[in-house]
C-alpha cells in the first residue's frame, strides 16, 4: 500500500460528476415540458435517475472518508469551505425569488389595475398554516442544534433523539406545505403573483426535502456509529443546510405570506 506523505487527497477518476450534471440538464428542460405541456414522466424518470447517482456518488464518498480514510482534517477544513460556498450560491438563487417578488409587488401590472395581490387572487392568512410551519421550522433548528452539541459531547443518546425530532418536523412542515397547496385558491398559472408563490415556496420545500433525506441518511449511518466527536463534516454540513433552510423560510413568510397580501 503506498504511503501518504502530504495532508491533501487527490480523488480518484469518478463518472458521477458528469453524469450527474447532464442528468440536471435534463431535469429542467423536462420540468418546463411538465409545466407547460403536462408531461411529466420523463421528469419523474430524471428525478429518480438523479436518486440513484446521488445514492452511488454518496457511496464512493463514504468508502473514501469512513473506511479508507482518506478524509484528513485539511481536506476537512477545505470541505467546510466547499459547504459555505454552496450555502452562498444558494442564497443568491432565492434573492433571484425574491427580486422578482418585490419588483412585481412595489411596481405592480397595469393590468392587475395596479393591485396587489391581483383582486381576483385570494392568498393565504398568514396567520394559520404559515405561522405554524415557521414555529415547526424554527423548532426544528433547535433541535438539531442540541443534537450537534450531543454529538460533540458524546451523547449518543440524546444525539439520536434529536435528529428523529428534527427529521419528523421536517417531515411534517413538508406535508402541511402540500396541503396548504391543495387548498389554494389559485394555481399557477393564473397571475405573475401565483407563480411567483408557487416557484419560491416550492423550491424551498424541495430543499426542506433534501434535507430531511441528508438527516435520515445521517441518522442510519449514525446506528453504525460512523461519524466521531471531532470528524463528522456531514452532520456539520448538513445542519448548516438545515439552519439556512430555516433562515429562508423567515424571510418567505415575512415576505410572501406577511408583507405580499
Amino acid at each position: 500500500m503506498m504511503k501518504q506523505y502530504q495532508p491533501f487527497y487527490v480523488v480518484s477518476n469518478s463518472p458521477w460528476p458528469i453524469i450527474l450534471s447532464l442528468n440536471l440538464f435534463n431535469l429542467f428542460i423536462n420540468m418546463i415540458n411538465w409545466l407547460t405541456l403536462k408531461n411529466s414522466s420523463l421528469y419523474l424518470f430524471n428525478l429518480m435517475f438523479l436518486l440513484l447517482i446521488s445514492l452511488l456518488w454518496w457511496r464512493d464518498i463514504i468508502r473514501e472518508s469512513t473506511f479508507l480514510g482518506n478524509h484528513t482534517f485539511l481536506t476537512y477544513e477545505n470541505l467546510k469551505i466547499s459547504m459555505i460556498l454552496f450555502i452562498i450560491s444558494e442564497i443568491f438563487f432565492f434573492i433571484s425569488f425574491f427580486w422578482n417578488f418585490f419588483h412585481n409587488s412595489i411596481i405592480p401590472n397595469h393590468e392587475f389595475m395596479n393591485f396587489w395581490p391581483p383582486k381576483f387572487i385570494y392568498p393565504f392568512n398568514f396567520i394559520e398554516i404559515p405561522l405554524l410551519n415557521t414555529l415547526i421550522l424554527l423548532t426544528s433548528g433547535i433541535f438539531i442544534t442540541w443534537s450537534h452539541y450531543a454529538l460533540i459531547n458524546k451523547n449518543h443518546k440524546n444525539m439520536m433523539i434529536s435528529l428523529i425530532m428534527t427529521i419528523i418536523l421536517g417531515i411534517y412542515f413538508t406535508s402541511l406545505q402540500l396541503f396548504e397547496y391543495f387548498q389554494a385558491k389559485f394555481n399557477f398559472f393564473d397571475s405573475i403573483y401565483s407563480s411567483s408563490f408557487f416557484i419560491a415556496t416550492g423550491f424551498h420545500g424541495i430543499h426542506v426535502i433534501i434535507g430531511s433525506l441528508f438527516l435520515f441518511s445521517l441518522m442510519i449511518r449514525q446506528l453504525m456509529f460512523f461519524m466521531s466527536s471531532s470528524h463528522h463534516f456531514n452532520f456539520e454540513g448538513a445542519s448548516w443546510y438545515w439552519h439556512f433552510v430555516d433562515v429562508i423560510w423567515l424571510f418567505l413568510y415575512l415576505s410572501i405570506y406577511w408583507w405580499g397580501s
